[in-house]
């Protein structure tokens, strides 16, 4: 095996490490602030600024958790496993792998080990840089808004306790570690060009995933947010599909 094929596995065993810490963590989530109320006195000309925590709360340990298991053996991955070996079946790459059904099974196994290590690298790496990786639907309206905004938020995440969007170096990163990586399963003849170029494809494939977490369902993190919104608004029956 190349040495430069060594150089991911040391990534993949800090992601795996760091997922350890999410795992077991025992964090409370963050409390949502209750709305105050304004004093009789005050002027009713004064329009008081919505609480950012009432829009955002920092997710606990489990709820990451339970949100990377989503994003790793979820729908969307086995989804995204079969198309992209469905079409490299029809390509015949690589075509040391073959053809037939076997081949096809070990195509899609290759390309599940892929989001794995990918997904796991992102939250990884957004343990450690203080990144929440977790997919949040828009809050606008329109269809072009909302395709720009899944699009853009391949690389971006949140960030902080107020959760203002920044540029995430999990975001961009991580599909080219999960590709770096099949390179210790894929030909011998495959080198880092071909990782990269395939980390391109890999990133494209985060991009579309991030579409159908927009336009279909948002994964398990958006049934905890409602959870929380509706517990600072004083509600008791949250919808878990918004």
């Amino acid at each position: 095996m190349n040495k430069y094929r060594l150089i991911p596995f040391s990534a993949l065993v800090i992601g795996l490490a760091m997922l350890s810490s999410i795992a077991s963590a025992q964090s409370l989530p963050l409390a949502a602030v209750p709305p105050t109320a304004a004093p009789a006195s005050r002027s009713s000309s004064i329009v008081s600024e919505p609480n950012p925590l009432l829009a955002y709360a920092r997710p606990s340990g489990h709820e990451k958790f339970r949100q990377y298991r989503f994003d790793a053996f979820g729908p969307y991955a086995f989804a995204k496993a079969i198309a992209a070996g469905g079409y490299q079946q029809a390509s015949g790459a690589p075509p040391e792998w073959g053809t037939g059904i076997a081949s096809f099974g070990v195509r899609v196994a290759s390309n599940f080990g892929i989001q794995v290590i990918t997904t796991s690298a992102r939250y990884g790496m957004a343990q450690v840089l203080h990144e929440d990786a977790a997919y949040y639907r828009c809050d606008c309206t329109g269809f072009l808004h909302r395709v720009r905004h899944a699009l853009v938020s391949t690389v971006t995440a949140r960030h902080g306790e107020d959760g203002h969007t920044y540029f995430s170096i999990s975001g961009l990163a991580s599909p080219y570690v999960g590709t770096l990586t099949a390179m210790a399963w894929y030909p011998e003849r495959y080198g880092y060009k071909d990782a990269l170029r395939m980390g391109n494809y890999n990133l494209a494939g985060q991009a579309a995933g991030n579409l159908a977490l927009e336009f279909i369902y948002g994964g398990p993190h958006t049934m905890f947010s409602n959870i929380r919104h509706s517990k600072s608004q004083g509600g008791t029956q949250p919808d878990p599909n918004p």
